[in-house]
């Protein structure tokens, strides 16, 4: 991390768990052990938690995200959700492209375009997820794949909006599998993201941008991935629905 030059973001993505109730009681239990984070935190939820989770995080250093939204304001897409309905309810953040969206629900880099174009114009800030797959990196198209999936994603973003853009890399084969990329295969790629952006704007954007590593990051190897100096925050799974673990995460991004 370079917390002189850009933040540290620190995001939980609960996937599919937790009813209403049961998220008030984790919220209410990760509140007092994150007050003190020197870093952004962020709990993204399921939609049916998002009111329950924004209530009980009011008034905290908590920001609140969904896991997923439309590119269109309205319309008939049944079991869709707008950036706008997002935005109303108070939603500051949305995770778009997450490799289960594109593994399991057919989402493309064409559509995460659109999602994050939907999303900005509702002035929410995106969490974009990118990364490859075990075959595509042994098939060693890595950086040539993620270099990709950033171009298209930040198609028709303009600089000034960059500053609404958190990437977080996944690679998908270190996602839930208890698996996790070396640090330095975690700062290398985070660092051909920030090529990437530095290619399509500006070092000086670049230089600004919060890139997140995203696989398996959990207590015990926070610090070390934490402390690569392109890995600027986690987008964290499992680890985000236990309280003492996410906020040992955060901890760890507060002292480095």
């Amino acid at each position: 991390m370079n917390k002189a030059i850009r933040k540290a973001v620190i995001a939980g993505n609960w996937k599919m768990n937790k009813t209403p109730a049961e998220a008030k009681t984790l919220i209410e239990s990760i509140k007092p052990l994150v007050k003190s984070a020197g870093c952004d935190v962020v709990c993204c939820v399921p939609y049916v938690d998002l009111s329950v989770v924004l209530e009980a995080a009011k008034g905290t250093n908590i920001g609140v995200g969904a896991e997923n939204c439309h590119w269109e304001k309205s319309g008939a897409f049944t079991g869709e959700v707008s950036a706008e309905m997002l935005a109303s309810m108070g939603v500051k953040y949305v995770i778009i492209g997450h490799s289960e969206r594109r593994q399991y629900f057919g989402e493309t880099n064409e559509t995460v375009n659109k999602r994050i174009r939907a999303a900005l114009d509702a002035g929410l800030t995106v969490i974009l997820c990118v990364g490859e797959s075990l075959e595509q990196r042994e098939q060693g198209v890595t950086s040539e794949l993620v270099a990709l999936q950033t171009k298209i994603a930040l198609g028709g973003v303009s600089k000034e909006e960059l500053s609404r853009i958190i990437i977080a890399y996944e690679p998908i084969w270190a996602i839930g599998t208890g698996k996790t990329a070396t640090n330095e295969q975690a700062n290398e790629v985070c660092k051909t993201i920030r090529d990437t952006v530095a290619a399509v704007y500006d070092k000086a954007a670049a230089d600004a941008m919060t890139i997140q590593y995203g696989g398996s990051m959990k207590p015990g190897n926070a610090a070390e991935l934490l402390a690569k100096p392109d890995v600027d925050g986690g987008l964290i799974g499992g680890a985000s629905l236990k309280p003492e673990d996410f906020a040992a995460i955060v901890k760890a991004a507060t002292e480095g």
